[in-house]
């Protein structure tokens, strides 16, 4: 199995997307150079149809983002270079997903009469509840 592995510097430089301000820039870099110093690159045999030729050869090609710890594989294709760019393009999709920010979430009140229906409910199983206790026996 190969690999090439990032130098330390490279490993601690992501932010978790939910940390960062809306007006900042986006925590992942999604252009080749930076990603092709951020990953670890594996290769290694792909299982499946192909027949002779796809059983010898390392043709699968696994990227891990060292700054996210995202894994992508690519093993559709014989050949090494067409996964490579299959993982990269897999790769770059899951950061810019990331990268989004959230929306905020506007809480909603309740309406008044879900208020209601909920506290009837919560009376009506405390009455339940209220008869399901053991009667206490008088001792004579």
């Amino acid at each position: 199995m190969k690999t090439k592995r990032a130098t330390a510097s490279t490993r601690n430089s992501g932010e978790g997307a939910a940390k960062r301000p809306a007006s900042s820039p986006p925590p992942y870099r999604t252009d080749r150079e930076t990603l092709e110093r951020h990953v670890r690159i594996d290769t290694f045999r792909g299982s499946g149809p192909g027949g002779q030729h796809r059983n010898v050869t390392d043709s699968a090609v696994r990227l891990t983002h060292l700054p996210s710890r995202i894994v992508v594989t690519a093993t559709e294709s014989r050949s090494q270079h067409r996964n490579r760019e299959r993982a990269f393009a897999r790769l770059i999709e899951r950061l810019e997903k990331l990268n989004r920010p959230r929306r905020k979430r506007v809480p909603t009140r309740a309406p008044a009469g879900t208020k209601e229906e909920r506290l009837t409910e919560k009376k009506r199983a405390g009455a339940r509840k209220e008869l399901r206790r053991k009667v206490a026996r008088d001792a004579d």
